[in-house]
């Protein structure tokens, strides 16, 4: 039996996530005024998705409480909806745009900070924070895979929808680059027109690679668990 039930685990996450977005969208931020706001930064898009993502944990926890023995076959029928909704949402989007977030952000960040967090944040977000965004989203992810079983969609859809969610983010880069001829992250200013359609190319290629590095890692996972109870 585990130490802290699975669902308990999925409030107390949500509450943070809601915690973290309350506390980053209260900062007076120069870049938060400017045009894209917060939505410009895929670390802010990531606690979106972390926290919505959780949200339908939370539902599905309740609706599956609700259900349970009411042999309503309605909302079983909705309850199975739920779950593949968020099972799609761990697979698709949670799960490697998550890890995505923190691998690539702590990789620049161990290069040249100023690349991708320049010093002049810690004088807007407190340590606290910068690892809320940037490192809990990890073990969080992790937890909910080793706690629950999640069905992931076909291989080919599900790399088309990652691939259409890296496509979508690089142009609402690049769009806004257009409109304010700054780019969103420092670096990028720094690299050629070459580099940079390298650099968007390898992450989404990176994108992909994350997508079946949890289809492989859940199967793992779970396969390991059912050799285990035989």
């Amino acid at each position: 039996m585990a130490l802290v039930p699975c669902q308990v685990l999925r409030v107390a996450i949500l509450l943070s996530y809601c915690s973290i977005l309350c506390n980053y969208k209260a900062i007076e931020m120069p870049s938060h005024q400017t045009y894209g706001g917060s939505w410009k930064f895929l670390t802010f898009i990531d606690l979106v998705i972390q926290a919505v993502f959780f949200g339908i944990c939370v539902l599905t926890d309740l609706s599956s409480l609700l259900t349970r023995g009411s042999g309503n076959q309605e909302q079983e029928r909705q309850l199975r909806k739920l779950i593949s909704l968020r099972d799609w949402m761990l697979a698709v989007l949670a799960f490697p745009v998550g890890v995505f977030v923190v691998a690539v952000f702590w990789i620049i960040y161990a290069y040249d900070r100023e690349m991708i967090y320049p010093k002049l944040l810690d004088n807007f977000i407190p340590g606290w924070l910068n690892h809320g965004m940037h490192t809990t989203v990890l073990p969080f992810i992790l937890i909910e895979m080793r706690t629950s079983h999640h069905a992931y969609p076909s291989r080919s859809s599900g790399l088309a929808a990652i691939c259409t969610f890296s496509v979508g983010y690089i142009l609402w880069v690049c769009w806004v680059h257009h409109v304010t001829g700054m780019w969103v992250y420092p670096f990028l200013e720094h690299i050629g027109p070459g580099a940079r359609i390298i650099f968007f190319g390898s992450t989404t290629i990176l994108m992909n690679f994350l997508y079946l590095l949890g289809e492989v890692l859940n199967s793992y996972i779970w396969d390991t668990q059912r050799r285990l109870l035989q």
